[in-house]
């Protein structure tokens, strides 16, 4: 499964982007659904994690702690990054991903998704 990421762009330091992502052909359910990135010359790392079970459920790694918050829409078929109060340092690809296993709770970890996105580029200009 090809997930459909989009939204990214260039922005100055301070500014607001917000990324999608589509599972196409059917609602993520209670599927794990998470948003990595890797900027240039960089590991991929964890950004945020959402989960429907018995309501939402959400992970954010620190350095984007009160200035991102991750979100479904009702239907389950889309999740939302909203990105405020941007950074230089928040410049990377932005990734997708989807774990669909019957599993508990959220995870940080890039080897439990199983979908990814193409990526999508955020640049923060200072």
């Amino acid at each position: 499964v090809q997930l459909q990421a989009s939204g990214g762009g260039l922005v100055q330091a301070g500014g607001s982007l917000r990324l999608s992502c589509v599972v196409p052909g059917r609602p993520f359910g209670s599927w794990r659904m998470a948003w990595f990135r890797q900027g240039s010359g960089k590991e991929r790392e964890f950004v945020a994690a959402i989960r429907r079970k018995n309501g939402w459920l959400t992970h954010y790694a620190d350095p984007v702690k009160g200035r991102f918050a991750i979100s479904g829409d009702n239907a389950g078929q889309v999740v939302n990054l909203q990105m405020n109060k941007l950074k230089p340092e928040d410049t990377a690809v932005y990734y997708c991903a989807a774990d669909p296993k019957e599993t508990v709770g959220l995870s940080d970890l890039s080897r439990s998704y199983d979908y990814w996105g193409q990526g999508t580029q955020v640049t923060v200009s200072s």
